[in-house]
């Protein structure tokens, strides 16, 4: 039975930091040297982000981040026990502006909602942010729970995989799925230049999804519609050292070694052409894409070794430049382009995180 997507609501931190603020607030908490810092000034060059959202930030941009527009980053770095207080006052809020817009995208209200799915890599709170999703939204209480942390990423697919199988259980299950990360909080000071390129590539954000199973025409529900029909998974050997997402004192440290595009090209193309050929699909045939961008050159290796044209990561290179990688919610932000441009399928989605692990998602659209 084909989950079908609903609708989708995206959301991001009110005040954007700028490419010059970024740059600027890099070396100050990175570089101690001139040439540490002209270092700086290339890969934050490099990573094509315009403009990333900080739930930290207040105020208008600038060229330098003032200490009344960051007041969070001060000349020590914070505790984690300081970060995880900030992601206890912003995730919520954030959130809510994602799931508020997804609800009314599928004209579902939230009663309705049967179950809850919630994704994060970047905060830990007991009671967490599905509590706060159900006292501040009315869900019924009898809601049923499910949190996927701690997986990158590649998170929100894995939520779907939780959601069809949700929905095969239950042919009348309405799922909220909600994505919300606040990579920002979790700005890393000192030297470091594999934590040096995640700072320069990470922002806050948050997505969510309703879904359903599919309808029997005619559907009650407006609009068009991204059916899911089938989820993979793989882990690419010898490549666990690559990319690692660990809990320090001075919050979560990101390890993303230069090596991480030429691995996963050089697997990409075999695993997905055997992955689809029981589908009846291959490569050639699949018409968009939903590739996330962990970074440019990830885009351009899954482009070289999936022999992709420029406009079909052209919608991945887009949410990069305009919000930075927001993690697991970057992926719905492509998906609820691809989804509004009426795409042609099928549509692959496909996503990484430590591991390295690759997630797809085949997906197609569909008129309510």
């Amino acid at each position: 039975m084909p989950l079908s997507i609903r609708g989708i609501g995206t959301a991001t931190p009110p005040h954007q930091l700028n490419q010059a603020e970024a740059m600027a607030l890099a070396e100050r908490v990175s570089a101690d040297n001139g040439s540490r810092a002209a270092l700086v000034r290339r890969i934050q060059g490099r990573t094509q982000v315009r403009q990333r959202g900080s739930v930290l930030a207040t105020g208008k941009a600038n060229q330098q981040p003032s200490d009344e527009r960051l007041p969070f980053y001060g000349n020590q770095s914070p505790t984690t026990a300081a970060r995880m207080a900030a992601f206890a006052d912003h995730a919520a809020p954030l959130a809510l502006d994602a799931v508020r817009g997804a609800l009314a995208d599928a004209a579902i209200e939230a009663p309705r909602i049967t179950h809850l799915i919630t994704v994060c890599c970047t905060g830990f709170q007991a009671p967490g942010l599905d509590l706060a999703l159900i006292h501040q939204l009315g869900l019924d209480p009898g809601v049923q729970r499910t949190h996927v942390g701690f997986m990158g990423c590649h998170g929100a697919l894995n939520g779907l995989r939780v959601a069809q199988a949700f929905v095969e259980a239950d042919a009348e299950a309405v799922v909220l799925l909600c994505a919300v990360e606040l990579c920002s909080l979790h700005l890393y000071y000192g030297w470091d230049p594999e934590k040096v390129v995640a700072n320069a590539l990470f922002a806050d954000g948050a997505a969510a999804l309703v879904a359903t199973a599919k309808p029997a025409n005619p559907s009650p529900y407006p609009g068009s519609l991204l059916n899911l029909l089938a989820t993979g998974s793989t882990v690419i050997p010898h490549t666990a050292d690559l990319m690692h997402w660990q809990i320090g004192d001075h919050g979560f440290e990101m390890g993303l070694s230069s090596q991480v595009p030429e691995a996963v090209a050089a697997q990409l193309g075999p695993w997905l052409e055997h992955w689809l050929h029981p589908r009846h699909l291959r490569l050639a045939e699949i018409a968009s894409w939903a590739v996330h961008p962990g970074g440019p050159r990830i885009l351009q290796a899954c482009a070289a070794a999936l022999q992709l044209e420029p406009h079909q990561i052209a919608t991945s290179q887009a949410v990069l430049q305009e919000h930075g990688n927001m993690s697991s919610a970057t992926i719905l932000f492509i998906l609820d382009r691809l989804r509004q441009a009426a795409v042609p399928g099928p549509c692959l989605a496909l996503a990484f995180g430590p591991g390295l692990c690759a997630e797809v998602a085949l997906l197609e659209l569909a008129a309510a």
